[in-house]
């Protein structure tokens, strides 16, 4: 009722003013539209080497973020056991096991080149890692007859061999190559069973664990063990002394082809990639082992995929979500790879008549890109040979011998390793110099960057609409715009009113509330504590962020029911947008030329208003916030208006605080709200520990004002 009232005398106010065009209030496209992994993702190649460097960055410090690998988790030693070796023609197999981290235990199979009496083989051997993927059963997957009879009718498969046993005989043809090969599980697959792998809509409740409120707001979630557990993998290949770290490549095909390029965007030891019917601008993979928040907001598989250039990158694709990747996807990447002089590096090939696979004329296309890129020396055109295979279960890794070690953890015991590493990392961060003040706003820093998916925007990348209308109200003029980002069509309502002091305006102070802009107004007139500053010699930039005010009893769409990520992953936390909104009014400002600029946050505002001070660097000068007693393990649920993903994982309110460090900040209402000594560390470090000022106790909007004003 309060804010129909609202409304109704800010619009008296507005026909009380000067008329000028349209006053109806733009659609907010963040209203309607909510992305998921079918939606689409295009992507344009940057104009430079230079942006490019830029970007690639960032790219790849949110992808850590989101998996939960930042800073990336300690590596403890891997004492791989090595097993049960298995002879066939011109290659061995055997039976790997090795703990990622202490009591997880990675498994699978490893294939090496055999030497006889024609074939020497050299010191140093180049590596192909193979993650498998969402086939049943994964590298102990084995097709039945109906499915062997379609694919070698379709010509798919040239041997019965290969239609039965696709993943082996990917690893037997490298392995004749010169290859040593890993074939690993992913988790919750095959011998990996301490974890189950639910698939989307099935025995998600086995994983709850990973699919909690908490693990969300401590990073921790599947893709991030798994992607963890690929690192592991390449190091082991890497630890065998007959492998050439020059010459190591990866390939999977599905989830397994998420795996390949995910893993070297992050890391820069493999020489060439090829993931299989995985790299498209549509559906960007459907399971909760290839999605997690943050992952993809903003980019999409292709740039993902991109972030290995100038190195090889291989790809196929079939008449799947894929089957475009020739015309859209691939000429993008052709662009980046000859701005950066290797235009021959990078291909795709796409077989319509197929459906998805990684079938033998797909592993052909893989046989001759590693061929020529990892320098194997093979006569070309590489074709797959017969093979002769073996029976899934003498595959298996454990046995008598060698039984699951006693040590193992389920997701729990990972989940609590996992915090222990995040609060031994953070407590390192604490910053007692200079240079330990530069290491936690790196780290920190770009968390919240990646959280908020934000950083405070150039005025170019500001568009102010042209509907606006001017007033007077008590002898201060106004008048009201809605901002948006270039492109983004939304629509964030500012009211900026002008203060009452003539050729005053040099500066200005931002108001968020969570009444909106309407709470600048008070029974007709203008509140106290706006009338306070309007007085002062100062403006007002009213802000009415994402879902505040007008907006804020429109409906919500749902948070994804079986997985957070599946929304988070491609959508910013309505906090993250909110906070969003306030950068965009900062830089707005910034454009108008004021050269002082301070931020307010009232009531439940003052916790977005302080995240987004943190991320304002030296552009604000003032920043008072209420934090509403609020911390983030208060939220308990995923559609909590402050469900920020990794929150907690990086410290909470006042750590991320620390960010605003050395600017001039009040916090008032802070009762509760957690550990202040990073916060002070980051200010007494600073030489600002003047400049600090929190209370636990709730300062009127006057008293506020009056602070911002001294």
């Amino acid at each position: 009722m309060i804010r129909i009232v609202l409304a109704l005398i800010t619009a008296v106010l507005l026909f009380q003013g000067e008329a000028t065009a349209q006053t109806k209030t733009p659609i907010d496209r963040r209203i309607r539209i909510v992305k998921d992994y079918n939606g689409d993702f295009p992507w344009a190649a940057p104009d430079s080497k230079e942006s490019w460097s830029v970007r690639r960055r960032k790219v790849r410090e949110q992808v850590l973020v989101a998996t939960g690998l930042w800073p990336m988790p300690e590596k403890i030693p891997l004492e791989p056991t090595i097993h049960g070796k298995i002879e066939r023609d011109g290659y061995t197999i055997e039976k790997v096991y090795f703990a990622s981290l202490p009591g997880h235990y990675v498994c699978g199979n490893l294939y090496r080149p055999k030497a006889s009496a024609d074939r020497k083989l050299p010191d140093k051997m180049p590596a192909v890692l193979c993650p498998h993927g969402h086939w049943e059963n994964g590298r102990l997957y084995e097709a039945k007859d109906k499915e062997i009879e379609i694919q070698m009718k379709q010509g798919a498969e040239q041997t019965r061999e290969g239609a039965q046993y696709p993943l082996q005989a990917r690893c037997a043809q490298l392995a004749r190559m010169g290859c040593v090969v890993f074939f690993y599980d992913m988790v919750g697959v095959a011998d990996s069973q301490q974890i189950p792998h639910p698939r989307p809509g099935k025995n998600l409740h086995l994983l709850q664990d990973f699919l909690s409120v908490d693990a969300e707001l401590h990073s921790q979630n599947f893709m991030g063990l798994q992607t963890f557990n690929s690192t592991r993998a390449l190091d082991f290949l890497l630890s065998l002394p007959e492998v050439d770290p020059a010459r190591v490549g990866v390939t999977g095909a599905s989830g397994g082809g998420t795996q390949t390029f995910i893993l070297c965007a992050i890391d820069d030891r493999p020489a060439a990639e090829f993931p299989a019917v995985m790299v498209s601008t549509a559906m960007q993979g459907g399971c909760i082992c290839e999605n997690c928040s943050y992952l993809r907001v903003g980019t999409g598989n292709i740039e993902l995929a991109g972030l290995f250039a100038p190195r090889p990158l291989g790809m196929s694709a079939a008449n799947d979500w894929t089957k475009d990747i020739e015309r859209d996807g691939l000429p993008q990447l052709k662009v980046l790879y000859k701005m950066l002089g290797a235009p021959d590096n990078v291909m795709a090939k796409a077989y319509l008549q197929f459906g998805h696979n990684y079938n033998q004329v797909s592993r052909e296309l893989m046989y001759n890109f590693f061929n020529k890129h990892l320098k194997l020396g093979e006569k070309e055109p590489v074709k797959e040979q017969p093979f002769v295979p073996v029976p899934p279960q003498e595959l298996r890794v454990f046995d008598e011998k060698h039984p699951l070690p006693k040590d193992a953890i389920d997701a729990n015991g990972v989940r609590k390793w996992w915090t222990n590493q995040s609060e031994r990392q953070l407590k390192a961060l604490m910053p007692i110099d200079k240079q330990g003040l530069e290491a936690f706003r790196e780290k920190i820093g770009t968390a919240l960057r990646v959280m908020i998916a934000d950083e405070l925007p150039s005025a170019k990348d500001i568009t102010v609409s042209d509907r606006v209308s001017k007033g007077t109200l008590d002898r201060a003029t106004y008048n009201i715009r809605w901002l948006s980002r270039k492109g983004e069509g939304e629509a964030v309502r500012c009211w900026n009113v002008f203060s009452r002091k003539a050729n005053a305006k040099e500066s200005v102070v931002i108001w968020v509330h969570p009444d909106g802009t309407d709470s600048l107004l008070q029974a007709g007139k203008w509140a106290p504590a706006a009338d306070k500053i309007l007085d002062s010699g100062s403006d007002i930039l009213g802000v009415e962020v994402f879902r505040t005010g007008a907006q804020a009893d429109e409906k919500r769409p749902p948070i994804n029911k079986d997985f957070a990520g599946y929304t988070f992953g491609y959508n910013r936390p309505l906090v993250a947008e909110r906070v969003h909104d306030i950068l965009t009014a900062i830089s707005h400002a910034q454009a108008r030329g004021y050269k002082k600029i301070d931020l307010v946050g009232f009531e439940k505002a003052g916790p977005w208003v302080m995240l987004a001070r943190a991320l304002a660097g030296n552009a604000v000068g003032r920043t008072a916030a209420d934090l509403s007693e609020f911390n983030f393990e208060q939220v308990k649920s995923m559609d909590d208006d402050m469900m920020l993903p990794g929150a907690l994982n990086y410290g909470g309110m006042l750590t991320l605080a620390g960010l605003c460090a050395p600017g001039e900040l009040y916090l008032h209402n802070a009762k509760g709200t957690g550990s202040a000594q990073f916060l002070d560390g980051a200010y007494e470090t600073a030489g600002k520990k003047d400049q600090l000022r929190r209370s636990e106790t709730k300062s009127s909007a006057e008293d506020v004002a009056t602070w911002l004003l001294r």
